[in-house]
């Protein structure tokens, strides 16, 4: 894209002179001069297909040509044959109307120059090459955003923290009079899908300053120099158009550690970017936000004061956040829900997985011809969004009978150890997704159990049980293995394969003895399972109140 100074002067001036010429071509006298004695040859051979006299000369047009002679020359009696027109001799209109329909055409070409890259006519300008900016650079431009804080549930904490930085870019007389500066750079911290991006729209949305988003992998180039150059027309763009937010969306991908590896590109990027911040100045009116979910990799240089010196950690949704972002997306979708039951069967789903969700279920209901979204619709799709929709095997009569007594077994002890969960569907392939939260040896244990479960429901069964419990068994497997060797949970602090293997055939021969135990209960569940192909957590613990 043809950027600088020179070559915008230039296209201006050749969109000028192409104007001047056509203007020229067109309004010029192009005729030909003739005399006397050429004048009566032309009109004798009767050639001449129209005459148009005026004050100076006599206008003879024939089929080809177009020729005149000095009226002084001529007599009227030459023209008796001929119907002889009058021409104007104010053509001050026709002038103005070609002079704006060629200003018209003018500003055409020069938006045709300017769209194709690489054009330099009449410019004296060759594109060589070796210049890498026109072919890695793009101009930077500013959008306007549409997002405002009430569009966004579950971020009342957030909210708070950037409604001081909002109120800043409103009224900055009234910190600088008080002697306070507002941080250049916030960094808003979290896991992916929570709303960073969003949440820095709104700022720019409530604020009403342009937004300049770029991600930190675009800043990432071949060529050495070119990262560099980008962040400093990111930030002369926004200064030039301040007040102004910048969003550097993963900033990591820039702003690594530096060490002993060497990235002589990445560095001096990240070089520029720490130049530019330095460069700020209290009434510059421009903010950095950025966007994170790895700070812990982050050069030390960028977090120190001056800099990225808030930061704004963006936690996943809690209930009563996730019932107000479903609440958002429901809006415009005719449904059937207590919108609280939705909100206890999504724990550890972001803002992104919660929009997914209920677009999925408006899917389904619209596939199945429904005219509302119902409950069933979100168990039915709430599997596909956490893990991903898998092809269903179609299952022989036998094979079904294994993996009704699996799924009775998984949701008895699931509901036994009263882990979170709304409803079991016998095509699930998890119960609950794995989370990074923190857990207590007890609680470990019970997820193991949960997991084995359905394995020794066969065994006792069936005497046998199905590949289909090798998913739950390796994660089982990876459970034991960090209790013993990374979190000391094993019989000694420093665990060994052989303690994982003994800890693994405890839990194995304790959940054999549970299920034992509970024979009436496992058939009733499977019994609800072969009739509806699903059973709720409610039901389960309302069959264990009265069998066990």
């Amino acid at each position: 894209m043809l950027t600088s100074k020179t070559n915008r002067i230039s296209l201006y001036i050749s969109a000028i002179i192409i104007t001047l010429l056509v203007l020229f071509a067109l309004l010029r006298d192009n005729s030909e001069s003739i005399t006397l004695a050429q004048a009566n040859s032309i009109l004798n051979d009767k050639s001449v297909e129209k005459v148009v006299y005026s004050k100076d000369y006599v206008y003879l047009s024939t089929q080809h040509k177009y020729f005149k002679i000095a009226s002084s020359q001529v007599t009227p009696e030459m023209f008796v044959d001929y119907n002889v027109e009058m021409k104007s001799e104010s053509n001050i209109l026709l002038y103005i109307l070609s002079l704006i329909l060629l200003l018209g055409l003018g500003t055409l070409i020069l938006r045709f120059l300017q769209k194709n890259e690489g054009l330099t006519f009449f410019t004296g300008l060759s594109q060589t090459t070796t210049d890498n900016s026109d072919t890695n650079t793009s101009v930077i431009e500013a959008t306007k955003s549409d997002v405002s804080f009430s569009d966004i549930g579950g971020i009342s904490d957030v909210k708070i923290e950037l409604e001081e930085i909002i109120d800043f870019m409103k009224n900055p007389k009234r910190y600088k009079n008080f002697g306070a500066r507002m941080p250049r750079g916030v960094l808003l911290v979290g896991p992916p899908g929570v709303g960073k991006t969003m949440i820095a729209k709104a700022v720019a949305y409530e604020a009403g300053v342009p937004f300049y988003y770029q991600s930190g992998a675009s800043f990432v180039q071949i060529y050495v120099g070119m990262g560099a150059k980008r962040v400093h027309e990111l930030f002369a763009a926004a200064k030039k158009n301040a007040p102004s937010i910048i969003f550097i969306d993963e900033i990591d991908a820039v702003g690594k550690k530096r060490g002993g590896e060497r990235s002589d590109e990445r560095e001096s990027t990240l070089n520029q970017l720490l130049t530019e911040m330095d460069g700020f100045e209290g009434s510059s009116g421009v903010i950095v936000i950025a966007a994170t979910n790895k700070i812990d990799v982050l050069d030390s240089a960028l977090l120190r004061a001056g800099r990225f010196d808030r930061r704004v950690f963006v936690e996943l949704p809690t209930k009563r956040e996730r019932e107000s972002i479903l609440e958002k997306y429901l809006v415009k979708v005719p449904h059937d829900l207590d919108v609280k039951t939705i909100a206890n069967m999504t724990i550890g789903f972001n803002g992104a997985s919660l929009a997914a969700l209920v677009n999925e279920a408006a899917l389904l209901s619209l596939r199945q011809n429904d005219f509302q979204v119902t409950e069933e619709h979100f168990y039915q799709v709430k599997d596909k969004v956490i893990f991903g929709k898998k092809k269903l095997q179609i299952l022989s009569d036998k094979q079904k009978e294994y993996r009704v007594t699996y799924q009775a077994a998984k949701v008895i002890l699931a509901t036994y150890f009263n882990f979170t969960f709304e409803k079991l569907m016998l095509s699930n392939e998890k119960l609950t997704p794995v989370g990074d939260e923190q857990f207590i040896k007890h609680e470990l244990e019970s997820q193991v159990r949960m997991l084995l479960a359905g394995m020794v429901a066969c065994n006792i069964k069936y005497d046998e049980h199905s590949s289909s419990a090798k998913g739950d068994l390796g994660e089982a497997k990876e459970i034991v293995q960090k209790m013993c060797q990374e979190y000391g949970m094993g019989e000694t602090l420093l665990g060994d394969t052989h303690e994982e293997k003994r800890v693994l055939e405890r839990l194995f021969a304790e959940t054999s003895e549970l299920l034992g135990s509970m024979p009436k209960l496992v058939d009733r569940v499977e019994e609800i399972l072969v009739e509806r192909e699903s059973i709720s957590k409610a039901e389960v613990i309302k069959l264990i109140n009265e069998i066990l």
